[in-house]
């Protein structure tokens, strides 16, 4: 029998949406699509259940049995509901009236929200009710400093070009917000020498404790306490903020190249990294490139920092970066998907597979990766126990646990969702063993995250992994429509060329 562990981390109660009938036509032939239909059905009833009817607001996460919705939301969050909503229509979940009057709700508080007026930025923390700034934590009231995050308002401006195009009557609302978004606000033209990356984000007032930098990338307005770090590696969940910039002509197009795919390969300099790299470098736009790669299982690819799949596969929801570039992300998009497979599957036989932060079914939150395929050397571990795979690093460190033996698994189903593009029948069946096998399915879809060993599930829905699900699912069954949605000519001319111009030493076995 399975173990449930219900770790409420939320406050408050809204109404519970229930969708409308699912249509029979919709979701194209075949059992496999049928269930993906179903499943799209029950994400959706889990997502309606957390926002707020009035606001048109998604709480950030809510109980499995669809009750108490958390106290707060963020631009992600917000984002997510509208491409969902949009996925929902267009799936015949909910009907076209339903789902532009819940478009409208939402773009009405977003307009009335309180935001950083020189970027037109969203802050990180918004009260789901009525779309108050949080400057308190609403279940323990502890002080928030309130912060602009690139990679949320990264989300929040990629649903706001999705509803643009998806719905025509609230094109110009939704562009109206997306036109005042300056993401050249975030962005650090002095990074490194000759480089130019994304800052983490920006508090408009002294954190209190922490490191911050006082400067201002903006071209008006006081200065901003920016995070000490950069989104400085190319395989990860922020590249969405930086094909923006670039689109909007925010940033420069050669800070498309300005991450790194691996740490370079320069003696002990970076030898704490997970693994020593190979590669060789080449030169994009004047910009040197370390086109580092890692070796796993008998495959070299570009991982991540914590090699979780989110980080390497939630942009290729919208951006389709493997048909532009084949050269790079066309082969390292289903090395990643081979990794996790292989890691679940073989290496730590988990007989399940799939991993990127979600619940922690003991807890509240954790991040879930294949730490071999993560550049952090104390990265994102797979199962409960945290194992940590130090397979060490030729000349710097010592290997100390190359081959470990893994313990009780954690598996996230959104990340099985993402690797739809690059093998259906393996994502089908990894799904219906967790969901019939062990339990790990409620009324609102599956439950965020299961430990396969012990049947524990993390018996709770959160609204951005409900989000990924449903825009996997939208563009599985309606041929990338999320794809078609996002991108337009003027966005295709900016970034296309930068992302077919790109090499990656990617080789698949």
């Amino acid at each position: 029998m399975r173990r449930v562990i219900r770790t409420s981390i939320a406050i408050g109660l809204a109404a519970v949406l229930v969708a409308p009938p699912l249509s029979a036509s919709a979701g194209g032939g075949g059992s496999g699509d049928r269930q993906l239909q179903r499943y799209a059905k029950d994400t959706w009833t889990s997502l309606a259940a957390m926002t707020d009817p009035a606001t048109g607001l998604t709480a950030d996460n809510i109980e499995g049995d669809l009750s108490a919705p958390a106290g707060y939301t963020s631009p992600t969050n917000i984002g997510g509901y509208l491409w969902s909503t949009l996925v929902a229509r267009d799936l015949g979940i909910i009907s076209k009236k339903d789902a532009r009057a819940r478009l409208a709700a939402t773009l009405s508080s977003l307009e009335t929200m309180e935001k950083h007026e020189p970027s037109g930025m969203f802050y990180n923390w918004y009260a789901p009710s009525d779309g108050a700034k949080l400057v308190t934590w609403p279940s323990s009231g502890d002080v928030v400093h309130p912060f602009l995050s690139t990679v949320d308002n990264g989300w929040l401006a990629t649903a706001l070009r999705v509803v643009a195009e998806g719905e025509p009557r609230l094109s110009s609302r939704a562009l109206s917000l997306y036109d005042d978004m300056d993401f050249g606000w975030f962005h650090d033209l002095n990074a490194r020498e000759g480089v130019s990356l994304n800052r983490g984000g920006f508090w408009v007032a002294p954190p209190g404790d922490g490191c911050a930098v006082p400067d201002n990338y903006g071209s008006t307005g006081a200065d901003v306490f920016y995070t000490c770090h950069w989104y400085d590696t190319s395989v990860s969940e922020a590249r969405i903020a930086t094909y923006i910039g670039i689109a909007k002509g925010d940033i420069p197009p050669t800070a498309y190249y300005g991450t790194y795919r691996t740490m370079p390969d320069k003696g002990c300099d970076f030898g704490w990294q997970e693994q020593k790299p190979t590669g060789v470098t080449r030169n994009y736009l004047g910009v040197d490139v370390y086109e580092g790669t890692y070796s796993y299982a008998g495959m070299k690819l570009v991982p991540a920092w914590g090699g979780s799949m989110f980080e390497a596969l939630m942009p290729d929801l919208f951006v389709p970066e493997a048909d532009w570039g084949p050269r790079s992300w066309g082969l390292n998009h289903p090395a990643t998907v081979k990794a996790q497979i292989h890691h679940g599957m073989k290496e730590a036989d988990y007989g399940y597979w799939g991993f990127s932060p979600a619940s922690d079914p003991f807890a509240e939150y954790r991040e879930y990766g294949v730490e071999e395929i993560g550049i952090s050397s104390d990265g994102y571990g797979s199962d409960v126990e945290k194992t940590n795979v130090d397979v060490g690093y030729e000349g710097c460190r010592e290997a100390t646990n190359p081959s470990p033996e893994f313990g009780d698994g954690v598996v996230t189903p959104h990340a099985a969702f993402l690797a739809l593009p690059y093998n259906k029948k393996a994502v089908l069946s990894n799904l219906s063993g967790i969901k019939n096998t062990l339990g790990a399915y409620g009324p609102g879809g599956f439950y965020d995250a299961v430990a396969v060993g012990s049947d524990t599930v993390a018996d709770r829905y959160l609204s951005l992994d409900q989000s990924m699900i449903m825009a996997a699912i939208g563009n599985e069954l309606l041929d990338d429509r999320l794809k078609d949605y996002f991108v337009d000519k003027s966005f295709s001319s900016a970034v296309k060329p930068l992302v077919k111009a790109q090499v990656f030493g990617t080789k698949l076995r």
